[in-house]
């Protein structure tokens, strides 16, 4: 990707920006919101979620275009644009018009799998001859295979564990700031430190709307392209030399989804149906609060991103493990607030 060490112009615009892109996005979820009340886009709760009334579905409406057209300012100012960018945002907006059909009535798996699929062949296509992801630990081929594997259960991933009020800004806010934290120590190309600054701002405007209580959700139209753009961020991350950080930052979100679905394949549950078994899940329904859960997230986030930074710094193998560490304490806290209600 082209590391650089950044320069004090590039944080002086930067800053700003951030609270800029804030507010519109803060401002754009307010006028989307009235607009999903007025044509009853609305979620209705069932059986496997964790709200118990409808509310709107669709907040990535909002975020979406915030995200895609700061993007565009800030890769037409860094010019040129980081490696696979023109071709990584119009995937990320077809993955959001799909997902929004999906929201409104539900797709086939294949079907969403299949476009999933042709924007992550995108990317990796857009990476051209850009560095290796896994620092040559793999031939070429093998690298973009694995970095594709990757990325698409990435989306996957993100998706599942939007399931409660606040998490996917939370978690957005994490991945992101500790990407900007680490462009801040090692060097790392501008284009993606930017966007991921950005994007941290377009959710945390539209956090503020979907706090508990929210008032309305990021629907698939929202969690589906912001895990493909994340993702890419952190692979990005990775072909810079920051691979431990790319693995640090979304160990949470990493583990509890893939430990939930390797305990629902041993017992041969449908892969792809909604549930409400991930470790958060079952924390919400042993009487855990939305905002409880999601604020021990962010205190996760806080100590993953400390640990990302000293991966930056060189301190790899130590930060690694404190990251496990942290991962499992986590883990363990949300299985016992399950057993508080024997779920």
């Amino acid at each position: 990707m082209g590391g650089v060490r950044l320069e004090h112009t590039f944080w002086q615009i930067l800053l700003p920006a951030f609270a800029t892109v804030a507010v519109i996005s803060y401002a754009v979820t307010w006028l989307v919101l009235r607009v999903l009340v007025r044509v009853g886009a609305y979620d209705r709760p069932n059986r496997r979620s964790s709200h118990d009334r409808p509310k709107p579905r669709g907040g990535g409406l909002a975020v979406l275009p915030v995200i895609a057209l700061t993007w565009l300012a800030a890769n037409a100012w860094l010019a040129p644009a980081a490696p696979g960018f023109w071709l990584v945002l119009p995937a990320a907006l077809l993955l959001g018009a799909v997902s929004w059909i999906d929201d409104l009535r539900e797709l086939s798996p294949v079907l969403r799998f299949a476009v999933q699929g042709l924007a992550v062949a995108l990317g990796i296509y857009g990476l051209g001859g850009s560095p290796l992801v896994f620092q040559g630990m793999l031939p070429p081929l093998l690298d973009r295979l694995a970095a594709a594997f990757l990325w698409l259960w990435f989306v996957n991933l993100f998706n599942f564990m939007d399931g409660i009020d606040g998490i996917s800004g939370v978690e957005t806010l994490v991945i992101c700031g500790g990407l900007v934290a680490v462009g801040a120590l090692a060097p790392l190309a501008p284009g993606p430190v930017a966007c991921a600054a950005l994007l941290a701002a377009a959710l945390l405007g539209f956090l503020v709307w979907n706090w508990e209580p929210s008032k309305l959700f990021l629907g698939d139209v929202g969690s589906v392209p912001l895990g493909y753009l994340l993702g890419w961020l952190l692979l990005a991350a990775a072909a810079d030399g920051q691979w431990a950080a790319a693995l640090i930052l979304p160990a949470y979100y990493l583990a509890d989804a893939t430990l939930t679905l390797l305990r629902r394949a041993r017992r041969g549950a449908a892969l792809w149906q909604a549930h409400r078994e991930h470790f958060y899940q079952r924390a919400v329904q042993g009487g855990a609060s939305h905002a409880g859960v999601a604020l021990r997230v962010l205190a996760c986030g806080g100590v993953l991103v400390a640990l990302a930074a000293g991966a930056a710094a060189g301190r790899t193998w130590t930060a690694l493990g404190g990251a496990g560490f942290a991962v499992v304490l986590l883990l363990c806290e949300f299985a016992r607030l399950a057993r508080r209600r024997g779920v």
